[in-house]
């Protein structure tokens, strides 16, 4: 049986890619405390307590979006919410409920997936205070933690690997090939025809890519592991911006 797939949800700038970080213990997303640095759903194994599972962030979650990078961002979070075993519902302890969050819950619970709700950036007993608006959203159980200092954490991985369905140890290794390339030569739409599917966020728009993103593909009954990776230009030409990463 494959490893079960737990996903990150929620608005832009809840802390999703520095909870996936975490879980993976790695700097595996990008993380810059803008709205919309993660575009693409950004796929790494992971494991706590020996449970193994693929840990999977996604972008800004937006109900109801105007602008095609958006529109194509919430796509890419419905997949991945098609395809998960457990969701984790992230939300803003500072900024509190918005329509924004009631509206995704919704989703969720039409999804009839396992979905844990998880307040972000409560940084101590203290300030656990900031749970009690989200008591709104009708939930039973809500899961303190902050996922850049750590705290509650270790609770939190508990219980989503005690939900967790058995896997086997099998480990699976693909072939690797990575699509590099300068901004806006096609590397995205190259890995979405090869994949025969809109995996990646395409757009005119250079930088649309920035982690990079790995996909499976299976040609002729072998699988590759195809990597798409961020436009790549000059040092100079970079700057202090996202792109640097």
């Amino acid at each position: 049986m494959a490893k079960p797939f737990v996903v990150i949800v929620g608005r832009a700038n809840v802390g999703k890619s520095t909870l996936f970080n975490r879980m993976v213990g790695a700097s595996a997303a990008i993380v810059e405390d803008i709205p919309n640095v993660t575009r693409d759903r950004n796929y790494m194994e992971a494991e706590w307590e020996g449970k193994a599972f693929i840990a999977v962030d996604t972008g800004g979650f937006y109900p109801e979006p105007v602008e095609d990078i958006l529109l194509q961002m919430r796509e890419q979070a419905l997949f991945a919410i098609e395809e998960a075993d457990i969701i984790i519902h992230l939300l803003d302890g500072r900024e509190g409920l918005t329509p924004a969050d009631i509206e995704l819950s919704k989703t969720l619970r039409a999804s009839g997936k396992k979905v844990l709700w998880v307040v972000n950036k409560i940084d101590g007993p203290t300030r656990e205070e900031r749970l009690y608006d989200f008591y709104a959203l009708g939930v039973d159980e809500l899961f303190p933690v902050s996922a850049a200092t750590g705290y509650e954490f270790s609770e939190l991985m508990d219980r989503v690997v005690s939900l967790l369905p058995p896997v086997s140890k099998d480990d699976v290794t693909y072939p690797k090939i990575a699509v590099v390339g300068r901004p806006n030569v096609g590397k995205s739409t190259l890995v979405n025809a090869l994949l025969g599917k809109t995996r990646m966020i395409v757009s005119p728009a250079p930088g649309t890519t920035r982690d990079s993103v790995d996909s499976v593909c299976t040609y002729y009954k072998k699988r590759y592991l195809l990597i798409d990776t961020a436009g790549i230009r000059k040092k100079g030409k970079i700057g202090f911006s996202v792109e640097r990463f």
